[in-house]
């Protein structure tokens, strides 16, 4: 059975899919260290927040910049506000920040009103191979002062550095934070404070996944991506789905089952090695062109009758499907679902665009309007 969305023809730069036009709010890549305001500090933040060695520089490079592991052993500490504008390479329209360990929020020259007020997720890093009592007294100090500024932040807990425990340490660890900052917070009468938290490492894919997490609590068209895959993949014999952000691999989106940690490694892996293939033979002779366009897709068939599908759906965002070999017997309905697919995604997102604007105004290059849903998701039809 496929799947038609009754979308009007898309705009003329949005012929060949090929990525989100400037209207999206991809600016120029930057890494801002002053603390004076410039126009991109209205973009939602996220604040990596910690004492000082516990790793948020490291988690920053390795997510969003791609830097090996075990180059993150000659990082020096952050002694200054590291601001990264990473939505020029990304599909995360984010700036994160990353604060030295000695932030003083005593220290009237501190104005973290300013910063909390504007501040989409607030991520707290704790060391997990350390002494964590000082850092569960940071933890509380800090999102009790945040939350009285800005109650709307999603609190996000990282215990870090996992991988040198064992599983019941690591299971042991996570309870006694959990249940020691949330009695903090009841102390307080902060009960409506909610925190969240996850195992981190950056040696598996486990901060890959607690990122992605954080990530799609701050995209408000979450709730229509889901929808969108759930019909993708129950119409296409697919088993899941995941709409991955290539740079970062952080997974923006995926479908209502529920996410098993060995498929999204293969997931994950399927993309490294996709774009360093490329990088190799998918290069013009000169050296011109991209690893990762319109054109880009990959099958890759495990031994035990799993295939893994590859598809660009912009050029920041792939899908990455997994399936069994019976049921890529019928790719064509597939790559038609996807064709369909792919339309209602860009739909989704230009209308999220079109509703910032101020009435009357179009902005140069934006695609003509089209007619959609009021709530943002294209009809469709099964």
């Amino acid at each position: 059975m496929s799947i038609q969305y009754e979308v009007e023809q898309l705009a003329d730069s949005y012929g060949v899919a090929d990525s989100f036009p400037k209207d999206f709010g991809y600016g120029e890549e930057e890494a801002d260290i002053e603390d004076s305001p410039s126009p991109s500090d209205s973009k939602p933040r996220i604040l990596l927040m910690g004492l000082r060695r516990s790793g948020k520089s490291s988690i920053q490079k390795v997510v969003f910049h791609k830097m090996s592991p075990n180059e993150t052993l000659f990082l020096e500490s952050t002694n200054k506000i590291y601001k990264d504008d990473i939505s020029s390479s990304s599909f995360v329209n984010f700036q994160i920040w990353d604060f030295p360990g000695q932030v003083d929020f005593l220290d009237p020259t501190f104005d973290y009103e300013m910063i909390f007020r504007g501040t989409g997720a607030l991520i707290f890093v704790i060391d997990a191979q350390d002494d964590y009592v000082e850092a569960l007294g940071r933890l509380h100090l800090t999102v009790s002062r945040a939350y009285r500024v800005n109650p709307e932040i999603n609190f996000e807990v990282f215990i870090h550095k996992v991988d040198g425990l064992s599983d019941d340490h690591k299971i042991e660890t996570q309870r006694d934070i959990h249940q020691r900052a949330n009695d903090d917070l009841a102390d307080a009468s902060l009960e409506k404070l909610h925190l969240s938290f996850y195992l981190t490492s950056i040696y598996d894919h486990s901060i890959f996944e607690a990122f992605s997490k954080v990530v799609q609590k701050l995209i408000p068209q979450l709730p229509t991506l889901e929808n969108l895959l759930n019909i993708f993949i129950s119409n296409s014999g697919i088993e899941k789905a995941f709409l991955f952000d290539v740079v970062s691999k952080i997974y923006i989106a995926t479908d209502s089952s529920p996410v098993d940690m060995q498929s999204y490694e293969l997931c994950c892996d399927m993309i490294d090695v996709v774009i360093d293939v490329s990088c190799i033979y998918g290069l013009r002779e000169d050296g011109s062109g991209s690893a990762y366009d319109k054109e880009s897709m990959a099958i890759i068939k495990l031994n035990n009758t799993t295939v893994l599908y590859l598809k660009e759906v912009t050029k920041f965002l792939a899908l990455v499907c997994i399936l069994r070999e019976e049921s890529f017997e019928r790719k064509g309905l597939i790559d038609y679902n996807f064709h369909c697919f792919r339309k209602a995604i860009h739909e989704v997102f230009e209308v999220g665009v079109s509703t910032q604007r101020p009435t009357g105004t179009q902005a140069v290059g934006s695609p003509c309007n089209k007619a959609v849903a009021l709530n943002g998701t294209p009809r469709n039809t099964v």
